[in-house]
């Protein structure tokens, strides 16, 4: 739980220095790529975060790091501050939350749309365009399938969630038909 506020708050911070210099766009993008390079490398990121290695080892690594990665001043001060405060584990978290701040500030919303086949283009549009109107936001969608729906699809915006597989219609059916059972 501190672990998610720190990264909020380092996530709000870089936010302001982006809508200050209009870079917040290329922020992400550049600590997008940080973190996407730590998650591949395990080993440097256990050079980097763990405290049982020397701290002016692991600051050259960053170093290293930041000047092959050649990012903005902007990036590579969040970067050494980050470290320097003991914060660089939690990059992860603060990407994450970041890209959310980033996506309000643009008017953008992610979506996530499990369905039971692998839809049609065409389909995939609609309800993204189904889904802009409602929200009024531009829709991300990150598109997957799973063949446990049986038909159908799941879409999840934030914590709303609008099911119309038919496996919940089935799993429905089945409680009201135990519920009429029992009385």
């Amino acid at each position: 739980m501190i672990g998610l506020r720190i990264a909020r708050r380092y996530a709000k911070a870089l936010l302001t220095i982006g809508r200050e210099d209009g870079k917040a766009e290329k922020y992400k993008e550049e600590l997008g790529g940080v973190v996407k390079l730590l998650e591949k490398q395990k080993e440097l990121e256990m050079a980097l975060s763990n405290p049982l290695y020397n701290a002016e080892g692991r600051k050259k690594v960053l170093q290293a790091v930041v000047g092959r990665l050649s990012l903005s001043k902007v990036m590579s001060s969040f970067l050494f501050l980050c470290f320097d405060k003991g914060r660089i584990q939690y990059l992860n978290d603060i990407y994450t939350f970041y890209e959310k701040l980033t996506d309000e500030l643009a008017n953008i919303v992610r979506a996530n749309l499990v369905s039971a086949a692998e839809l049609p283009k065409e389909s995939i549009e609609k309800i993204q365009a189904a889904l802009s109107k409602k929200t009024g936001k531009e829709v991300r969608m990150e598109i997957s399938v799973d063949p446990a729906l049986i038909g159908g699809a799941v879409t999840k915006i934030g914590d709303v969630v609008m099911d119309g597989s038919v496996r919940t219609q089935l799993m429905s059916l089945k409680e009201s038909l135990q519920r009429s059972e029992n009385i």
